[in-house]
């Protein structure tokens, strides 16, 4: 497992989590394409209730993973039939490698064998995989048809669940085939946090850290002074996915498809996602939330070195995801040591990259992160060749 602080706070230290005393909705705006992020403890069991109400006479294939069919299918079940809605179910392997071309077809293929129609839904119980891979099946299968999130990670409640973006991965990269398609509603129910492992919930908590130092830095300071309570599962928690999720809504109902400021959003992605690649998506060496903690410590670094932040902040930032428990170096990946080509072939993969210039969000202090295009590519492996040598 990536190197990370060993006293850092776990997400379950075998005692029982503060409940959650208040249940929160963020709205998000997109004209007649809006839709209810709902947050908050039992929803899942009331989840027939919220779709029949969003999509009346809707039937709806629900698509989830091994591990969290286990877990959570049977009371999602239960709560689509007391609704009287009519489901099929499609559970796929669990992990990265699952988002790809040919469980793609598996989840099309589960569309059509169950008849659904325009007007009936897919329903995506899981974490950022499933809901990327079964958004992304919705979006094609009979050129688009109704789709629900059901996220159950943090990483997905705070981020890969909100904005419509769907998607698989490929060998020349990731997420380079998807579409924009909007779910109908999101139900993240925070009672399934409860089941991650601490890995986990401090991968998707990088997310959370994101968005304080893309334009929020109050909640950054909220974060710093919170991290600890929001581990223990306290109100604190729902308070950061809230934020959050307000954060993410703002940025989506202001650039849908990405075409500017949503690009702000992938704060940390380029060398993220360049790492993930190289490592061949291997969830043991790293998974994605430690693949962004890193990009965005890397990210901070670079424009230290371009001369556009101070180390100050850099360090600031770092320390604090180290104190969650995520790592900041790519020398704290496991395994093989990973080269600076690698690298750099992914970054000219990235969809960010434009006519062949490179494309960076860096960021001139914390809660200050601004788009840079034309990023000389000499500068890159300068300072990828120093990160790689320490």
């Amino acid at each position: 497992m990536p190197a990370g602080d060993p006293s850092a706070p776990a997400a379950h230290a075998g005692h029982a989590p503060a409940r959650v005393d208040k249940e929160h909705s963020v709205r998000v705006e997109l004209g007649a394409r809006s839709y209810d992020i709902l947050i908050g403890e039992g929803l899942i069991d009331r989840a027939g209730t919220e779709v029949a109400a969003r999509l009346p006479g809707a039937r709806v294939l629900v698509v989830t993973d091994e591990r969290v069919a286990k877990l959570h299918l049977g009371r999602l079940e239960i709560a689509l039939s007391g609704a009287g809605i009519a489901s099929s179910t499609l559970v796929l392997p669990a992990g990265e490698t699952t988002k790809s071309f040919a469980h793609l077809e598996r989840s099309v293929d589960a569309i059509l064998e169950a008849r659904l129609e325009r007007g009936d839904a897919v329903v995506a119980l899981g974490g950022g995989v499933i809901g990327d891979l079964a958004g992304f099946a919705s979006a094609v299968a009979k050129r688009g048809m109704g789709f629900v999130q059901v996220p159950t990670t943090l990483l997905a409640q705070v981020d890969s669940s909100v904005g419509g973006k769907t998607g698989i991965n490929t060998p020349r990269g990731k997420n380079l085939v998807g579409a924009f398609h909007q779910p109908a509603l999101v139900l993240s129910d925070v009672a399934t946090l409860d089941t991650l492992s601490p890995r986990e919930f401090a991968a998707g908590y990088a997310e959370v850290v994101k968005y304080g130092l893309i334009d929020r830095p109050d909640f950054f300071d909220f974060l710093e002074k919170n991290r600890a309570a929001i581990f223990a599962g306290g109100p604190e928690r729902a308070e950061a996915i809230r934020i959050s999720c307000e954060a993410k809504a703002a940025v989506v109902a202001a650039d849908e498809e990405e075409h500017g400021a949503r690009a702000l959003l992938n704060l940390g992605h380029t060398f993220g996602h360049a790492l993930e690649r190289a490592v061949g998506y291997d969830a043991a060496r790293l998974v994605h939330g430690e693949g962004v903690s890193i990009g965005m410590a890397l990210a901070h670094r670079f424009s230290v070195k371009l001369g556009l932040a101070t180390g100050q902040d850099a360090g600031r930032v770092a320390a604090h995801l180290r104190a969650a428990g995520l790592p900041t170096e790519i020398s704290a990946i496991p395994g093989p040591a990973i080269g600076r080509e690698t690298l750099m072939e992914a970054i000219a993969q990235d969809k960010k990259v434009s006519r062949g210039r490179l494309t960076f969000i860096l960021t001139r202090g914390i809660g200050r992160s601004f788009l840079a295009g034309g990023v000389d590519p000499a500068e890159v492996e300068g300072f990828l060749d120093e990160e790689l040598s320490q």
